[in-house]
């Protein structure tokens, strides 16, 4: 019988497989590296393209809010500005109203009595005076009480003084200031 001798042959072929499999090995590594290489890039360029986008967000939110504190600042100096002309407007409306008191003061006094302190408080004025007699006291509270411009006469006390006469007495009467409608008089 002839003896063939198989190993080298086994040998070659094994070595032509583990060739084989070491340049299939290099291939998918080679692929597997490419692939990784560029996923890499893929998400780095989406996590730059994201923070493009998050950067540009931020500076259009930063001047929207610059605007809306400007608009905030606009709208207080607004108010300020009507409350301005709200005040100016109330001052220049009330302006002949004091005249006006003033003119009924004189035209509710009746003879024999004058007014020594007058004092004004919001809606109402405190009057002190003296009168010749309790009657003229009582024709000045009539007299208050007719005016379109005063309402509600209170007297709160009344004091004999005879520095001023017999019968003279020292009085306080407040009252009410009540404004008729400016608009039905102009």
């Amino acid at each position: 019988m002839a003896n063939i001798n198989l190993l080298p042959w086994r040998e070659e072929r094994r070595q032509e497989l583990k060739q084989a499999f070491l340049v299939v090995l290099g291939v998918v590594a080679a692929i597997a590296f490419a692939i990784v290489v560029l996923a890499d890039r893929a998400v780095s360029s989406a996590i730059e393209s994201q923070q493009g986008r998050n950067n540009y967000l931020t500076s259009q939110i930063s001047e929207l809010d610059l605007q809306v504190k400007e608009i905030n600042e606009l709208e207080r100096k607004r108010r300020e500005l009507l409350d301005r002309m709200k005040v100016i407007q109330e001052l220049q409306g009330n302006r002949p109203i004091i005249v006006r008191i003033f003119d009924e003061l004189v035209r509710s006094l009746p003879d024999g009595v004058f007014y020594t302190d007058l004092s004004r408080k919001v809606n109402s004025i405190e009057l002190k005076g003296v009168a010749e007699s309790n009657n003229r006291i009582s024709s000045l509270m009539r007299k208050v009480d007719k005016s379109e411009w005063f309402s509600d006469p209170n007297l709160t006390a009344v004091k004999a003084q005879p520095n001023y006469g017999e019968q003279a007495s020292e009085f306080t009467l407040s009252f009410k200031i009540s404004t008729p409608s400016v608009l039905e008089e102009e």
